[in-house]
């Protein structure tokens, strides 16, 4: 198996975000590699046309990114006990883009992330992340399916 030096993970707090970190933090830790954790907002709506009271959208997008900041910290507290050769980062746009440009980033050699195993009409409305950065990527991607998604 090759070696990675610069491994990055993508998250977004699900299950089956969890199953990936599990392997990419055990990926890293096997190949002392730098692991990367990365989450991205995906933008919110544009709302300045409509009427929403008691909130600016400035204001929004700022409470957006604290509560992804906490979260992030709150996963790594849950997720990680002695590993230490890790980054977090936290962007705004959208997933599937901001995963590819995060990676060149930081020049990861490999991208983790997971998989919801969509099919069918869900698969049509929303896309799939892991599916467009399989697409694009120049990198390997390995992406991880919770095993009750493969039931």
């Amino acid at each position: 198996m090759r070696n990675f030096s610069n491994i990055l993970v993508a998250v977004d707090f699900s299950d089956s975000s969890d199953n990936a970190f599990q392997l990419a933090l055990s990926m890293a830790q096997k190949f002392s590699a730098h692991l990367v954790i990365l989450h991205v907002i995906n933008e919110p709506v544009d709302l300045r046309g409509f009427y929403v009271p008691h909130i600016s959208y400035e204001k929004l997008e700022e409470e957006i990114a604290e509560g992804a900041e906490k979260m992030m910290q709150s996963f790594c507290r849950m997720h990680i006990d002695d590993f230490t050769d890790y980054e977090t980062r936290i962007v705004p746009g959208m997933p599937f883009e901001k995963i590819l440009e995060q990676a060149d980033k930081a020049d990861a050699e490999l991208i983790v992330l997971g998989t919801h195993g969509r099919t069918g009409l869900d698969h049509v409305l929303f896309g799939s992340t892991a599916e467009k950065v399989v697409r694009k990527s120049k990198l390997p991607v390995l992406t991880v399916r919770l095993e009750e998604d493969l039931k």
